[in-house]
């Protein structure tokens, strides 16, 4: 089933739809469907060429991101526990010394800020891997990367198992309420905290969203006229959470 979700998540993808048009295209072709294989080759580059816009981009991961935008510090609310969606460090490989830092980071970075200002008294760091390819689990990670930035050991707990952000809540749902705790700092990348809030509330909980790692920067107008490599990875992104949260509905 994980194997499938994520075939179905490149396949929905700019760039996967793109090269799925354009391999059909080639069968047409050799079907003698010349005139409809051309056709659908130019839809299939048009459609990477506007979703690798800056423009383009901006736009889906803003419709997402502006519904939870950056909060200071000062105005976070209390609550029981701090909650970290993985999706920002890399756990080390077999042979390797140390974890990974990815773009998603700040997650991690924000939790610490919010432990340190005291804004809760636990730290629940969520995300698992694949033991073929990682020494560790995400959770074990991000709680190397938490110690590294002052967050004593024991506040943190680890919810090693889950592979997705419905496994995610679901889990973490469990071992919160082996705390006797409903109230919780949501703490994820903006795009993806939209999703994500709705599925830990699925759970019964209590969720502040206190999102973090905003991608959405202004630059000038010609530059967002250009294809960008880093837009098209946005954009797919940004797809990915809203046709999840369709899927869950």
């Amino acid at each position: 089933m994980f194997i499938i979700s994520k075939l179905a998540i490149a396949l929905i993808s700019p760039l996967g739809a793109s090269i799925f048009g354009g391999l059909l295209g080639v069968v047409l072709a050799l079907w003698g469907r010349l005139r409809l294989a051309i056709s659908l080759g130019v839809l299939a580059l048009l459609w990477l060429w506007f979703w690798s816009l800056p423009a383009a981009s901006n736009w889906v991961r803003g419709y997402l991101e502006n519904q939870h935008p950056p909060m200071a510090i000062q105005d976070v609310p209390q609550a029981e526990a701090i909650v970290v969606l993985g999706g920002g460090v890399s756990p080390a490989g077999h042979g390797d010394l140390y974890p990974n830092l990815e773009s998603g980071a700040d997650r991690v970075w924000h939790a610490a800020r919010l432990f340190h200002a005291s804004k809760a008294p636990l730290v629940l760091l969520i995300g698992g891997s694949d033991p073929s390819h990682s020494a560790a689990s995400e959770a074990e990670a991000m709680g190397q990367f938490m110690r590294d930035l002052g967050v004593p050991g024991q506040a943190l707990v680890l919810e090693n198992r889950s592979r997705n952000t419905s496994q995610n809540a679901e889990y973490s749902a469990e071992i919160l309420a082996g705390h006797g705790i409903s109230r919780i700092l949501l703490v994820t990348s903006a795009y993806h905290m939209p999703r994500a809030r709705r599925l830990f509330e699925a759970q019964g909980l209590e969720v502040v969203p206190v999102a973090t790692d905003h991608e959405v920067l202004s630059r000038p107008l010609w530059r967002n006229l250009l294809p960008d490599t880093r837009a098209l990875d946005g954009s797919s992104r940004a797809i990915k959470e809203i046709v999840g949260r369709l899927a869950g509905r």
